[in-house]
């Protein structure tokens, strides 16, 4: 077993769409636990990064430090033959996902990618409670909690134009005669 620290620049694309991710180039600090197995090596670890993105209700900026937990067995490049040996039948959809040493390196990015994506928000939000834009007019609702716009039915809008014009007030001309 091997413990190893390591801090790597961000790849590209690790987030979601252009909603919240880390940005590339961004330092991501590895925790590793490298524990060498029968069949291969089992990388257990924390990824730490920033994370940047923007509310989904607001669109203000969004950032905090994010940690994502991974686990995953790296194969030898000789276990499968090994299993074949040994009497075991694999299944094709596994050995497709598995993951292989390779002269004795191993490839964390798509292990890092899926757990760093897995552990972002789907709809990130600044706060909580965040009230988010206005539909009418998308002033900021958190800026000015009191801010609304007068409703008018448009089934209503002729009575209410009657009403302005003085004709609701009950001095109708035809009954003062």
């Amino acid at each position: 077993m091997k413990k190893v620290s390591r801090t790597v620049p961000a790849p590209k694309g690790l987030g979601i769409a252009d909603v919240i991710g880390v940005p590339e180039g961004a330092d991501v600090e590895l925790e590793l636990r490298l524990e060498s197995v029968m069949e291969g090596v089992l990388v257990t670890g924390t990824a730490h990064a920033p994370v940047e993105g923007e509310c989904v209700r607001c669109l203000e900026p969004v950032g905090y430090e994010l940690d994502a937990d991974f686990q995953e067995m790296f194969s030898y490049p000789d276990a499968d033959t090994r299993t074949a040996r040994a009497g075991e039948a694999g299944d094709d959809a596994e050995d497709e996902d598995a993951f292989h040493l390779e002269d004795d390196l191993f490839d964390l990015e798509p292990l890092l990618r899926d757990a760093v994506v897995l552990a972002l928000p789907l709809q990130p939000v600044c706060r909580e409670d965040c009230p988010g834009l206005c539909a009418q007019c998308g002033a900021r609702l958190a800026d000015d909690p009191d801010h609304h716009h007068e409703a008018v039915d448009i089934r209503w809008a002729a009575l209410q134009e009657f009403q302005q014009n003085g004709a609701g007030d009950g001095t109708d001309e035809n009954q003062e005669k």
